[in-house]
């Protein structure tokens, strides 16, 4: 379809088009957009408006309407400086409007820009421009003859007038767009990225000596191997450089060049203006041509690494909530201890307690102790045991206690303690437990996060939560829009309870924002509990548009108004009403059996602004009202026995959680301190592109280890059924484990484990050797 010339028109038919939809589709969504409306409103209650576009498509379209707004505003100021200039064609104007990338535009724009003075310019100064364009004209012409013609006070010789009429040739073919766009598509089509070790860094930058001598397609390369390399060249432990190959070396590049100047015949001219091509292509162009292309795949892989944050981010955000049940939190520790936090259901802190079960006190019946009494105590039903360093030795210090618990036992989880350790020097943290010590706000936020997982980590900054690709080397306000996008979708897309809600996770319900937030929180606090929706319309600063994008993300259990506990939007409250109406029965009644609603035809409710998408919308959510989109608690259970990367054998079965998706495979906790990677290659007895398409973040997982390289910390693992095979592709090994330059450090970010304890609990000090004493505590839950 071809691309409108008029800006209104163009805008839409381009983000149509990216996003598989119509230009009327996309104008109606930017309409609600610069309305202020909100990505997940719009998505939500405006699907007659959109034609059903989804987050997915609204979020790209957002991206893109961004960035075509600041070509258009571009496109725009360069249409008036070339005008200025009086050099304004109708050809020239024609390939501005036509130019669909703010790259295409510069190159356009290149030969009218105001420049510092060049050799060309100079060279045109003294007279040199005839000569240049006489050679293009007689090629049958000895170039050197016609140079002699050239020679003045301010051009010395032939020599000097043949590099003059050089100099502005080369410029030329500097400036002209359309050769331009044809060696970058050659240098994307063939162009080689080549890694080469700066001598006498081979030992300092042994992390990177998959690279020392690397050398791949610009179009093969994928965005962790790119990323890796050019983390090796920032860091100074490599050279970076695209070349067209060991067979080409820039004879293709220059027989463009040499095309562009019409050089084809054998003739003195020709020949000459070869070499002119020649040169131009070495000297002028393609240092240019290899920095742009470069950054184009610096770009293009941080557009990946970000990618693969943001699903796994989702992924984490929305993975199954244990419950509200009173948690004990473990963070775990040697020398100072494993800190202890017990909440209630609600979240609200208990009571905490530090013990010493490990070097230097090995105090395990006291550390038992202390553990039994606050199951008891509390009535603990779940027990969740931060992930870092310790965490096996603190997990086996509870098995050891529940094993002898009578009656119903806790359940134990390990879980991603990244990011506890901002959130427990935050602001934020602070004002919520202002006389707490530092290190025990680190097992509450652990304890919670097993309780509801989004509630606990929308107080994280997303960047801090650790389950990027590379996160520290993209570019931090794309990665900070992109992340914000997903932590607001994945609130939005459960739910929130308004009257249990901290002010972060108000914050991120659409329309509201942190300022409103904290107005929510601040009137709950003083007035109690919100009874209905509408009681919103009373909070300062919170007025009927907000209330607009807000209401029907909040949650209200036992209210007043039962619709209030849904999904429905109280825009959408009538319609809600006329299809209980025809059920017959109770609201209440009908939410808790909804059969009756089976036997209802959606259209037979359509009305003027409730279109058949709302219907259906308010029908689903009757069936199910508040339902939670996210999945059922599952948990992993580590194998007994093994603790530490030393005590891996190829051949082993076991399980583990998903802790990360790379583009290049997945890493697995299997409970030693060190995540295995399940090569892309290993995940399925299929070929799998994505290993997204597999598995994602906080699955739950069988694996084989098929190769265990303690020095470098790097665990192989797979997922076939025939047990796999490590595997041999080159550039991989840079992101097998944690700690290398391809994959995330430690736990949460945090560097790796210490090592193993030199000693560990006495055996005289299990939990059989406490008696019955011990475990009467436990008995009182």
């Amino acid at each position: 379809m071809p691309i409108p010339s008029d800006p209104v028109a163009r805008i839409p038919a381009l983000i149509a088009r990216d996003i598989q939809a119509t230009p009327d589709q996309v104008r109606s969504a930017v309409t609600l957009l610069d309305g202020g409306a909100t990505v997940p409103f719009i998505a939500r209650y405006r699907k007659e408006v959109t034609g059903g576009l989804d987050d997915t498509q609204l979020r790209t379209l957002e991206e893109r309407l961004t960035y075509l707004r600041e070509l258009e505003d571009r496109r725009a100021a360069v249409l008036k400086s070339v005008d200025e200039q009086g050099k304004l064609t109708d050809d020239l104007k024609a390939d501005i409007l036509g130019a669909e990338t703010k790259a295409t535009l510069e190159d356009i724009y290149l030969p009218y820009k105001k420049k510092r003075r060049t050799k060309a310019m100079i060279a045109r100064e003294n007279g040199l421009e005839p000569l240049a364009r006489a050679i293009q004209d007689d090629r049958r012409a000895d170039p050197a003859k016609l140079a002699e013609g050239y020679i003045t006070e301010a051009v010395a010789d032939t020599k000097a007038a043949l590099d003059g009429a050089r100099d502005i040739l080369a410029e030329e073919l500097s400036e002209n767009a359309d050769l331009l766009g044809r060696l970058r598509d050659h240098l994307r089509r063939n162009g080689r990225i080549t890694a080469k070790v700066v001598e006498g860094k081979e030992q300092e930058g042994a992390k990177f000596s998959d690279y020392f001598d690397h050398a791949e397609g610009w179009q093969d390369m994928p965005s962790h191997r790119a990323l890796a390399i050019f983390r090796g060249r920032n860091e100074g432990i490599l050279t970076v450089d695209l070349d067209c190959g060991p067979e080409d070396d820039g004879v293709q590049a220059e027989a463009i060049c040499a095309a562009a100047l019409e050089a084809k015949g054998d003739q003195p001219g020709d020949l000459w203006l070869r070499k002119t091509a020649g040169w131009g292509w070495r000297v002028k162009l393609r240092l240019s041509l290899t920095l742009d292309l470069l950054g184009e795949l610096r770009s293009r892989a941080e557009a990946d690494a970000i990618d693969v944050f943001a699903r796994n981010l989702k992924d984490l955000l929305l993975a199954a909530p244990a419950g509200a049940k009173a948690t004990l939190g473990l963070d775990p520790g040697i020398r100072t201890g494993v800190k202890c936090a017990v909440v209630d259901h609600t979240g609200k802190l208990l009571e905490t307690a530090t013990i010493y079960p490990f070097q230097p006190k090995n105090d395990t019946r006291g550390s038992m102790t202390t553990l039994a009494k606050l199951i008891g105590t509390h009535g603990v039903k779940l027990i969740a045991i931060g992930n870092g360093t310790a965490s096996r030795e603190t997990e086996k210090l509870v098995t050891d206690l529940l094993s002898h618990a009578p009656g119903e036992k806790p359940t134990k989880v390990v879980v991603s303690e990244a990011g506890a350790s901002v959130y427990s020097a935050s602001a934020l943290a602070a004002q919520e437990f202002p006389g707490l010590d530092v290190s025990l706000r680190g097992a509450v936020s652990i304890a919670r996060r097993l309780q509801d997982p989004l509630a606990e980590l929308v107080k994280i900054e997303p960047k801090s939560i650790g389950v990027g690709q590379y996160q520290h080397d993209v570019d931090q306000y794309r990665l900070g829009r992109s992340l914000d996008a997903v932590v607001e979708d994945a609130v939005n897309a459960v739910g929130v309870d308004l009257n249990t809600a901290s002010a972060p996770l108000l914050a991120r319900v659409a329309g509201i924002g942190p300022s409103l937030a904290e107005g929510i929180v601040t009137y709950r606090d003083i007035h109690g509990a919100f009874g209905k929706r509408k009681d919103l319309l009373k909070v300062s600063g919170l007025g009927p548009r907000a209330f607009e994008q807000c209401a029907g993300f909040l949650r209200i259990t036992d209210g007043e108004e039962p619709l209030d506990a849904s999904a429905v939007h109280p825009e959408s409250y009538e319609v809600a009403r006329r299809i209980v109406a025809a059920c017959g029965r109770d609201l209440r009644a009908l939410m808790a059996d909804p059969a009756p609603l089976k036997r209802l035809s959606a259209e037979d409710f359509v009305a003027d602004g409730v279109g058949l998408p709302t219907v259906r919308d308010i029908l689903s959510e009757l069936e199910k009202p508040g339902r939670d989109p996210r999945p059922e608690f599952k948990t992993a259970t580590f194998a007994e026995g093994v603790n530490e990367i030393t005590d891996l054998r190829p051949g082993m079965s076991l399980e583990g959680t998903v802790t990360n998706v790379a583009a290049f495979g997945a890493f697995v906790d299997i409970g030693v301190h060190q995540d295995g990677l399940v090569h892309v290659s290993q995940l399925a007895d299929r070929f799998v592109k994505d290993p997204h398409e597999v598995v994602k973040a906080g699955d739950v997982v069988k694996v084989r280890v098929v190769e265990v390289d303690v020095p470098r910390k790097r665990i192989g693992l797979t997922m076939r059924k025939d047990g796999g095979a490590q595997p041999a592709e080159r550039g991989q090994k840079d992101a097998r484990g944690k700690g290398g330059p391809g994959g995330p450090r430690g736990k949460g970010g945090k560097p790796g484990p210490r090592g193993p304890m030199s000693s560990g609990p006495k055996k005289q000090d299990s939990v059989g050797g406490l008696g019955a004493a011990l475990l009467d505590a436990m008995k009182k839950s």
